[in-house]
């Protein structure tokens, strides 16, 4: 006979994100600039090399510098929720001013006429990463048709 599993806890919610890195010294002010985190605590030997990123005390990402190369396998991408299109595009005009590589030309909808959508890019390494709204998207472009559009970058 085997024991039914237990209930999951009641406060259970996401933690932090932790996210391996090749450049700890590129990502930082990325991230930073991009999301306005704070570094919260950082290990600086050189062996071993990370970052605690947040907000208000509570830690939302965790950086590590632990590979000379990008990773192929692992996580698909990172996603961050805001409340207004309004965030969305300062958080474009920011990653336009570095440089970055959008997957898709401005704010995209989740799928063929879903009212969320954002913008699709990917960090220093790779990574790819996603800022939405989850309304207010309705009439933008969808890449992917009724596919997610966050599946397929």
């Amino acid at each position: 006979m085997t024991t039914p599993p237990s209930p999951a806890p009641a406060g259970l919610k996401t933690g932090h994100i932790g996210l391996n890195v090749t450049d700890l010294d590129r990502s930082l002010p990325f991230y930073a600039r991009v999301f306005g985190f704070e570094t919260l605590a950082e290990g600086k030997e050189d062996s071993r090399r990370w970052a605690f990123l947040g907000r208000d005390g509570e830690i939302v990402v965790t950086l590590w510098q632990q590979s000379d190369d990008a990773f192929a396998t692992g996580l698909h991408h990172l996603s961050f929720q805001v409340d207004t299109l309004d965030e969305i595009a300062a958080t474009e005009a920011v990653l336009r001013e570095l440089g970055t590589d959008f997957v898709h030309d401005g704010i995209t909808a989740h799928a063929e006429g879903a009212a969320s959508g954002g913008i699709f890019f990917r960090d220093p390494d790779g990574i790819r990463l996603e800022v939405f709204v989850p309304s207010g998207a309705q009439g933008a472009p969808a890449p992917a048709g009724q596919e997610p559009t966050c599946g397929f970058f």
